[in-house]
C-alpha cells in the first residue's frame, strides 16, 4: 500500500484497520508531507515496532528525478520518471520574492491545441495525486530556501479538469496546515474550457485562482487553434465564466497567447474587451514560445504593444507574461518530455 498521495483521513482509516489509534495516521501524514519523509525509519515519533511493520506492509513511493535543465534565467525544468516507465515534466520559476512551481496533471494532453507542444505527444494517462504532489516536492527540494513563499500553477502538461479528482485531492493536501500549508490564494488552476467540469470544480475546490485559456475572439479562429471549442464554443464558455462564484477582490484570469497574424490584430483586441464585459476578469497576454516544428510565429513587439494598449484603454486589467526558460523548452506551451538541443544541466 503506497501511502504517499493519500489524504489524512485515508491514512487514519488505514491505521484504524490495523487496530491502531487514528493519531498514528496523523503522525504519518505530517511526516510524509510537512517533513518530506522518504522512509518509515525516519518517522521517529512512531514506535520502532510500528515503523518495522509499516516498512514491511506499506510503501512511500514517489517518482524519481530523471533529469533537469536549467535556463540562463534560472528557470528549471524537471523530468520525473514515473513507476510505469512514463515521464512527465514540471517547472520551477525563480522570482524575487517567491518561488513559482508549474505542475503537470497528465502524461501528454488529449486537447491538441495548435500552439502547445504538449498537444503534439500522445496522451497516455492521468497522473495520480501523489504524482502531482511529487513534482512540487522534487522541485522545491532542490532549492536552498525551500520554505520561501510558494505559488503553484496547474499549467503544465495536460488539462487539469480532465483529471479533476486527482487535482482536487492534491490541492486539499497542498493547502492543509498539517501538510504543505500553501494558501489557496497562491494556487491557480488553468483550463482550456471544460464547461461542466469548470462549474463543478469551482463548487468543490478551495478558493484557488482560476485561469481560462481563451486565445481567440471568434469561434472560427478558436476552432482551428483549440479543438475543444467545437464542443464548448465561446458563448457557452463565457456564460459559464459569468456564473462562477468568484470571491470578493478576486478575478478570473483569461489567458491569451499572441500568435503573429492569427489573433493579434486591433480588431481581436477590441472583440476581446467586448467579450469580457460584465465578467470579473483580468487578461494575461502570453508571448508565444516556439518549439521544434511549431506552426505559429510570435506576434511582433509593435502588435503586442498595440494589443495591450487597446485592452488598457477599454478598462481591462491586462499584463504581458514574460517568457521564462524558453532556451531549455521550459516556457509556457513548451512542455513535451523533450530535451533542448544544448541543455544546461545541473
Amino acid at each position: 500500500m503506497n501511502l504517499f498521495g493519500l489524504e489524512r483521513m485515508e491514512i487514519e482509516q488505514a491505521m484504524l484497520e490495523r487496530g491502531l489509534p487514528a493519531f498514528r495516521g496523523r503522525q504519518i501524514y505530517r511526516a510524509l508531507y510537512a517533513r518530506g519523509a522518504v522512509s518509515f525509519e525516519t518517522m521517529t515519533d512512531l514506535p520502532k515496532g510500528l515503523r518495522e511493520e509499516l516498512a514491511r506492509d506499506c510503501a512511500i513511493e514517489r517518482p524519481a528525478a530523471a533529469s533537469r535543465h536549467v535556463s540562463k534565467d534560472g528557470t528549471t525544468k524537471h523530468l520525473l520518471a514515473l513507476a510505469d516507465g512514463r515521464n512527465v515534466e514540471c517547472v520551477y520559476i525563480p522570482e524575487p520574492s517567491r518561488h513559482t512551481f508549474c505542475l503537470s496533471t497528465q502524461v501528454g494532453c488529449p486537447l491538441k491545441c495548435s500552439f502547445c507542444f504538449s498537444g503534439t505527444i500522445r496522451f497516455e494517462r492521468n497522473l495520480t495525486a501523489g504524482e502531482i504532489l511529487a513534482q512540487f516536492l522534487l522541485a522545491r527540494g532542490t532549492l536552498a530556501e525551500a520554505k520561501a513563499r510558494s505559488n503553484i500553477v496547474f499549467m503544465g502538461m495536460g488539462e487539469p479538469l480532465l483529471n479533476s479528482e486527482a487535482v482536487l485531492k492534491a490541492i486539499r493536501i497542498l493547502t492543509d496546515d498539517e501538510a504543505f500549508s500553501v494558501s489557496p490564494r497562491r494556487i491557480t488552476v488553468s483550463t482550456a474550457g471544460m464547461v461542466e467540469e469548470l462549474l463543478r470544480f469551482a463548487a468543490e475546490a478551495p478558493p484557488v485562482g482560476l485561469a481560462i485559456s481563451l486565445h481567440a475572439t471568434t469561434d472560427e479562429v478558436r476552432d482551428r487553434m483549440m479543438p475543444i471549442n467545437r464542443k464548448h464554443p465561446l458563448e457557452e464558455l463565457l456564460a459559464a465564466a459569468k456564473a462562477l462564484p468568484i470571491p470578493k477582490r478576486r478575478r478570473i484570469t483569461f489567458e491569451y497567447v499572441l500568435l503573429g497574424g492569427v489573433n493579434d490584430g486591433p480588431a481581436d483586441a477590441k472583440r476581446l474587451a467586448t467579450l469580457l464585459r460584465g465578467i470579473k476578469a483580468k487578461v494575461n497576454l502570453i508571448t508565444y514560445n516556439p518549439w521544434p516544428g511549431a506552426p505559429h510565429e510570435r506576434s511582433s513587439p509593435q502588435a503586442t504593444s498595440r494589443f495591450l494598449e487597446i485592452l488598457a484603454d477599454s478598462g481591462l486589467t491586462a499584463s504581458l507574461r514574460r517568457s521564462r526558460g524558453d532556451d531549455v523548452l521550459a516556457a509556457c506551451g513548451q512542455l513535451a518530455n523533450h530535451s533542448p538541443i544544448a541543455p544546461s544541466n545541473a
